[in-house]
């Protein structure tokens, strides 16, 4: 009888646990749709490039004879289900568009090449793509800008190169001297946006015009964060193409991303940004370009470290020693032992840091031999910068001196956003 009871007394519990569970008050209720709800928002969509968004400009190409300003990076996305059992889950979109029976006449390459294997700085030569015959136009080499001669069967100019949003990485240069040509011979001018790694903030010194070349044409700091789309109708709207004019420019958007979305690279934007922690570093190392000191090239830390063998020694427990590889023929520092700082592991940065510049001029046991004066210049965008750290200020003073700057910057940029 006890246990009769007993067992009762279970399903009871158990019966009012049911209608509880599944008769939910209208508190009960309210409370749970607000979960559904942020639930989805944590979702995230996947970023759609303009590569991929072929109904928007197949149109525009059809009937036309094109001309691609691409390199490894001009790349379409492969649905999931046709890239499981091949090794790369992307197509070249020269590849593409001739498979749509696309009529593409050349190839205009920048800096690294169409195929991204030149050494920085190396000069790119005209000539024919060995996978597709076309043929290939250097724009890194005797000239930077297609001339009349090159553009004479060209109806429509596309360009897609993946951007890493930094002044002096060339090819927002060679983005705005096809612009040029393109306003000057009347030739549309079609660009597939991508999103820019370092888009989510804005910092370092603003480019003076007595400095402008092609590590920057324009008076903009040394990360402006703006898709290369963004960049184009800025170019556009300020009248910065030569003769004030204005190029036909289309830009196809992309989709689901803004300035803050988090993107990593699925193919090395130049040979020495192999991941995405050196492209999140390459704006503060970067500046090291205009320096005796090494950023990492000729080791597999580009842009992940520093170092060089004028350094004390005595600071520094990272040690490494560049070697020519792939992307460096001939590094800085050459066969030298060099002491410096591993930057590997850094946190994701959202500024650009000039400490590690300060610590390498502190700790030189020459300091003569820290500054390129003419290259540190154009990467920097002014001389200030290098009389800064040589006269010991601090970071913080530094930072000070580029705000009223980006503060008009940000002002101008905002006309042009097409992204939250």
């Amino acid at each position: 009888m006890a246990f009769l009871n007993c067992l009762k007394s279970t399903f009871f519990i158990w019966f009012l646990l049911v209608v509880a569970c599944g008769n939910p008050t209208k508190t009960e209720k309210s409370t749970y749709e607000p979960t559904l709800v942020l639930t989805d928002t944590i979702v995230e969509k996947p970023v759609i490039v303009a590569a991929n968004r072929t109904n928007a400009y197949l149109p525009l190409l059809k009937g036309k004879r094109v001309g691609i300003v691409g390199n490894q990076t001009t790349i379409i996305f492969k649905p999931s289900k046709d890239s499981i059992d091949t090794p790369t889950p992307y197509i070249h979109l020269v590849d593409s568009l001739l498979s749509l029976q696309v009529d593409i006449k050349k190839v205009f390459a920048p800096e690294h090449g169409f195929r991204g294997v030149v050494d920085a700085g190396e000069k790119v030569k005209d000539g024919v793509d060995s996978k597709t015959g076309l043929p290939l136009i250097s724009l890194y080499g005797k000239n930077r800008k297609p001339s009349a001669e090159q553009l004479k069967d060209i109806d429509v100019v596309l360009f897609d190169i993946q951007d890493v949003g930094v002044r002096f990485y060339t090819y927002i240069a060679t983005l705005q001297l096809v612009m040029e040509a393109c306003a000057a011979h009347d030739i549309p001018l079609i660009v597939l946006d991508r999103p820019n790694p370092n888009a989510h903030y804005i910092d370092g010194p603003t480019m003076e015009k007595a400095h402008t070349g092609f590590l920057g044409m324009t008076e903009i700091p040394l990360v402006y964060g703006m898709t290369i789309g963004e960049y184009a109708q800025m170019i556009n709207g300020e009248k910065w193409i030569e003769g004030e004019k204005k190029a036909d420019l289309t830009v196809i958007h992309l989709e689901n991303w803004t300035h803050e979305t988090e993107y990593s690279l699925p193919v090395r934007p130049s040979p020495n940004l192999p991941n995405d922690i050196a492209i999140n570093l390459y704006p503060s190392l970067g500046l090291f370009e205009g320096t005796n000191v090494n950023a990492g090239r000729g080791t597999e830390l580009q842009f992940q470290c520093y170092g060089a063998s004028f350094l004390d020694s005595t600071q520094y427990s990272f040690r490494y020693t560049p070697m020519p590889n792939f992307g460096s023929k001939s590094p800085k520092e050459n066969g030298k032992i060099c002491f410096g700082k591993d930057l590997s592991e850094f946190p994701r940065m959202s500024e650009v840091s000039v400490q590690w510049l300060i610590d390498a001029y502190i700790n030189s046991e020459d300091k003569t031999k820290v500054f390129n004066k003419s290259g540190f210049t154009k990467h920097a965008g002014t001389e200030k910068l290098q009389e800064l750290i040589e006269k010991g200020e601090l970071e913080e003073t530094i930072k000070e001196s580029w705000q009223a700057d980006l503060t008009k910057f940000k002002k101008i940029r905002n006309k042009y956003l097409l992204y939250p």
